[in-house]
């Protein structure tokens, strides 16, 4: 039986109440205990085996088996129960609000309408009397808005036939690629000088401006003006700066983060070789350049393998509850959905419409996380009976 607009708004609005904030973005962020602990009280009356399992000191994944009654093949249902955090709107962020078919909250479409849409679709599988041929596998995990260690344990662990990574996208899409990404440092040295002695001082932040300027224009150029037929434009974005001393001081280092984006076929060190090709550029017109690259994280994009007759089912279900066809795509977003393929997973991405995610006044579409957990239980039925 599909879910009802309460039992969607409820869920959504008690999870929306639970503060999740990951701690390697906020530090003062709780994590994800209490929602794990939340999660299982409410799994405690379905027939799901359900398990805590620590990632990270402080940071679990929940796992919910749901057993099939012959052996088969298990399905993976994925969604991630940590949030950013809530500076811009401190006041209204945990305070569930409904206006329409849209709830507004901390989470509520990245990804806490992902865990109600999988918890839900669990509980109407359960409630189905299906005699299932394997195992449906709710794998609620840690660490989505950071390294993704929650999802890259359950990966490593085996076990899994196949995957839906839920995040928040169109409800008819049905997602078979993304990008990958890399998050990068660009670093100038100078030479600190008196700011009265030019000659003798090399300004870091000067010399990064220059390759700012460059960055910006092989986005709006090579990027921008080639997307892919599939993921849309390789994403890039200046995220942090920092650098210099003092105003009396020329600066002797500067830094920016940024985040860039590879399609499938590319890898990080395309990239690379693009920032090293802007020092160079930059090094001939301004005197004692100095650049360097860092990298502190690197993602490999996504192309699902193997996937086919998963996808088969999932498109069925699709037009059957939204009356149409699903559009088969790609996205510029990078998901965890690339490290269960990579563990040899056969993975799609699917999703329910939200907005303003990791801003103020984010929000989920009531209707369209019922409508997914309604495919979704489709779905797990058809794959294992």
């Amino acid at each position: 039986m599909p879910a009802t607009t309460k039992q969607v708004t409820d869920l959504l609005a008690a999870l929306i109440r639970i503060e999740s904030i990951a701690p390697c973005i906020v530090p003062t962020g709780s994590g994800e205990q209490a929602m794990a602990r939340y999660i299982a009280e409410w799994l405690s009356d379905t027939a799901a085996d359900v398990e805590i399992v620590e990632v990270e000191p402080g940071r679990p994944n929940v796992i919910a088996r749901l057993r099939g009654t012959e052996a088969g093949p298990t399905l993976c249902l994925n969604a991630h129960t940590d949030t950013v955090g809530f500076e811009s709107w401190p006041d209204a962020a945990l305070v569930p609000r409904l206006n329409g078919n849209r709830m507004y909250g901390l989470g509520a479409s990245d990804d806490k309408s992902g865990c109600a849409a999988a918890l839900l679709a669990l509980r109407s599988v359960a409630r189905s009397g299906t005699a299932l041929r394997g195992d449906l596998l709710v794998a609620l995990v840690a660490d989505g808005e950071g390294v993704s260690a929650g999802s890259a344990q359950l990966a490593s662990q085996g076990g899994i036939d196949a995957a839906i990574v839920i995040e928040p996208q169109p409800t008819d899409w049905l997602v078979v690629e993304h990008q990958g990404f890399g998050w990068i440092n660009v670093i100038t040295r100078g030479v600190a000088a008196h700011g009265s002695a030019p000659e003798t001082g090399v300004d870091a932040i000067v010399h990064l401006a220059e390759v700012i300027t460059r960055l910006h224009r092989l986005d709006r150029t090579k990027f921008q003006l080639n997307p892919s037929l599939l993921n849309g434009p390789t994403v890039f974005h200046a995220a942090t700066i920092r650098g210099g001393t003092h105003y009396a001081t020329y600066p002797d280092y500067a830094e920016l983060g940024i985040a860039v984006g590879t399609q499938p076929g590319e890898q990080l060190s395309d990239r690379i070789a693009e920032i090293e090709a802007i020092f160079a550029e930059v090094s001939k017109t301004e005197q004692g350049f100095n650049g360097e690259i860092r990298i502190t994280l690197e993602r490999e994009p996504f192309v699902a393998e193997g996937q086919e007759a998963l996808q088969e089912i999932a498109e069925k279900a699709m037009t059957e509850v939204l009356g149409k066809k699903p559009t088969v795509t790609g996205m510029n977003a990078w998901r965890d959905a690339a490290l269960m393929q990579a563990a040899g997973i056969p993975t799609l991405l699917m999703g329910s419409t939200g907005g303003n995610a990791h801003a103020a006044n984010e929000w989920a579409a009531i209707s369209d996380i019922g409508k997914l957990s309604e495919i979704l239980s489709r779905v797990a039925i058809t794959y294992l009976t």
